[in-house]
Formats: C-alpha cells, structure tokens, sequence
C-alpha cells in the first residue's frame, strides 16, 4: 500500500524555525510531484508549496513566501519542508501528498495523515 508519512511538527515559538519531512513509501513517487498543504481548524485546506519532478520546479504560496523552503532528496525518497520565520499564524496541521500533476488546490491524489505546527506567540 503506498503511503506517505510526515514528520517534524511540534510547538515552537514565533521567530523560530522547524523542518517537516515526508517519506514514501513507494519508488514509484520519486518522479511524483510533491505538495505540502495546511488547515486550521475551521478553514479550508490552503496550499503552502510544491516540488515538480525537477528540483528547479518549486511553487509557494503568498503567504509562506521568503519563509518556507521545498526540497526533495530523491534517494530517500522524501520530501522536506523547511520553515523559518514562523508566526502564529502558520499554526496548522500539515499535509504532505503526491500526484503525478502539480497543483495549488488540494486535488492531490495521495495524501498523508498530518502532522501539527503550532506556533505560540
């Protein structure tokens, strides 16, 4: 069964950094676009940055900018989400999901089950 497993999250301070990371299971995700999404409770799932299969193909949404880094390490198979600067703001579960297509809305076909980023002011 293919899976994707995410990694990293925790409770850190405004201004501090933390750096997700999503594993596959499958071989077959290492040419897959990769995609990391957010939801807070009571708000629709918001795109947060994608990885085409070319390292150079990087997407991010407004709002994580200049803050949050994509990348990918082929070998492992997994993906990486570095974010600094961290606000309030970013506070969410984080979702890592893969398709062979890129996208900005959540139309991903694989997903992960999440990991929470909490940010204390």
């Amino acid at each position: 069964q293919v899976q994707l497993i995410e990694s990293g999250g925790g409770l850190v301070q405004a201004g501090g950094s933390l750096k997700l990371s999503c594993a596959a299971s499958a071989r077959t995700f290492s040419t897959y676009v990769r995609g990391w999404f957010r939801q807070a409770p009571g708000k629709e799932r918001e795109f947060v940055a994608a990885i085409g299969w070319r390292d150079s193909d990087t997407y991010y949404g407004d709002s994580v900018k200049g803050r949050f880094t994509i990348s990918r390490d082929s070998a492992k198979n997994t993906v990486y989400l570095e974010m600094n600067s961290l606000k309030p703001e970013d506070t969410a579960v984080y979702y890592c999901a893969a398709d062979s297509t890129i996208a900005t809305k959540p139309t991903y076909t694989y997903w992960g089950q999440g990991t929470q980023v909490t940010v204390s002011s």
